[in-house]
């Protein structure tokens, strides 16, 4: 896997677990090739499995206002999904089913090499940060592998509780402030085992 398009043509034809057998389309990520942020959220809803493209239902729309409101736009950013197909019925994806897309997600990584990757939801902020609250999480910029990881909540949040909207665009504004200060010298420490919260409720993605 040499080039994102290469991993982009084996998701395709993927077939390294269940998922595959009820899709329309895979959803390998798209994006620009030399962005400077990475996001990565869930996996395809209902319209991300039609079209074949990550974030384009009313989760999506919101993503690209976001985006709008801090001057930038999804062909200057990296989007990709924990898991590459829909779950049926947008149900939250198996342990299995996120490791048979991990070597997906790490190649795309690797070559994108973004200075910074924002994780939209729980499931993203739990590959780099296993079993650790979103709610408290969000909003503080954490390293791990030498990598700097920003956890927001998934947009799809402020679909179906619109207190959560500002706290989403908030964390939102503050992107570009973050990308100018560059990798930290010292990144703050891990929230301890028991400063977590149990995991919020998950919420649809469509």
């Amino acid at each position: 896997m040499n080039s994102l398009e290469e991993i982009a043509q084996l998701v395709y034809r993927c077939t390294n677990c269940d998922l595959h057998l009820g899709r329309t389309n895979a959803v390998p990520g798209e994006g620009s090739p030399n962005a400077k942020v990475m996001f990565i959220g869930e996996g395809p809803g209902v319209q991300e499995d039609r079209q074949g493209r990550p974030f384009v239902g009313p989760a999506g729309q919101f993503l690209d206002e976001l985006l709008a409101s801090i001057g930038m736009n999804r062909g200057q950013v990296y989007i990709a999904n924990m898991v590459n197909c829909r779950p049926p019925q947008n149900r939250d994806p198996l342990p299995a089913e996120i490791g048979a897309c991990g070597a997906y997600l790490d190649r795309q990584i690797e070559l994108l090499d973004p200075s910074l990757i924002v994780t939209l939801g729980r499931f993203s902020l739990g590959r780099f940060f296993p079993g650790e609250s979103i709610s408290r999480a969000r909003g503080r910029v954490r390293e791990k592998d030498g990598r700097r990881i920003y956890p927001i909540m998934h947009p799809a949040a402020a679909l179906y509780r619109r207190e959560m909207r500002d706290s989403i665009m908030e964390d939102f504004r503050r992107i570009p402030e973050i990308l100018a200060q560059g990798r930290q010298q010292n990144p703050e420490a891990e929230i301890s085992q028991e400063e977590q919260t149990p995991p919020p409720e998950q919420l649809s993605l469509f």
